[in-house]
């Protein structure tokens, strides 16, 4: 009798601010939770952890992502159970442009989160800012969301690290800005969430997991 293939464990961290934890969706799911269900899972264990900050700037980011995520890939006695693959995401959003952060310490600061991750042998894909709103509150910040996520975008392709440009794609899209204006033009809901989902799995998401087309 042939010996099943071994399950695979892959434990995915996400973190950033409150688009990772679909803030204003009322389903609950954001765009983290629909591309963890539309991801193949005959042969996997995918367990995915939104770490999530409201109105957290990248500094602020930077500071406090390792801390989390080794406590969901190692636990409190940093002894892994069983052997598992380690992933991160990060998921970015205009808390930057929103308390001043310069674009260049908004650059520097994704980079040193990268090069940390590289350091540990960490697999890493960057979810950039999705539009802001002309007419809510990030306003005075949304014409500026395009330039930051080219910015992000030049960090990202620099280090040969996948990046998911969801600003390029939704800025010109009635539907997105649409559902920003029902959540007061802060917050997607289920049609943006699902947008940025459908963004994120057209990215090239299944072969950073190293997922076969099927």
């Amino acid at each position: 009798m042939a010996t099943p293939e071994p399950v695979r464990d892959v434990r995915l961290c996400v973190v950033g601010d409150e688009l990772v934890a679909g803030a204003g969706d009322l389903r609950a799911l954001g765009w983290v939770g629909r591309v963890v269900a539309r991801t193949p899972h005959e042969d996997r264990r995918l367990t995915a952890f939104p770490l999530a900050v409201p109105g957290e700037t990248t500094t602020a980011l930077a500071a406090r992502w390792q801390a989390e995520a080794s406590l969901r890939w190692h636990g409190p006695d940093d002894r892994p159970a069983e052997p598992f693959e380690r992933r991160l995401v990060v998921g970015l959003g205009v808390a930057d442009l929103r308390h001043g952060v310069s674009t260049a310490r908004s650059r520097l600061n994704l980079a040193n989160i990268l090069d940390a991750a590289e350091a540990t042998g960490l697999e890493a894909l960057v979810v950039g800012p999705p539009p802001s709103s002309n007419r809510g509150p990030d306003a005075a910040v949304a014409p500026a969301v395009g330039d930051l996520s080219a910015a992000f975008a030049d960090v990202c392709q620099r280090r040969r690290i996948r990046y998911v440009d969801t600003w390029t794609p939704l800025e010109g899209r009635d539907e997105w800005h649409a559902d920003l204006a029902v959540e007061g033009g802060r917050y997607p809901g289920q049609v943006g969430y699902g947008h940025m989902a459908w963004l994120v799995l057209q990215a090239g998401w299944n072969a950073w997991l190293g997922i076969e087309a099927g």
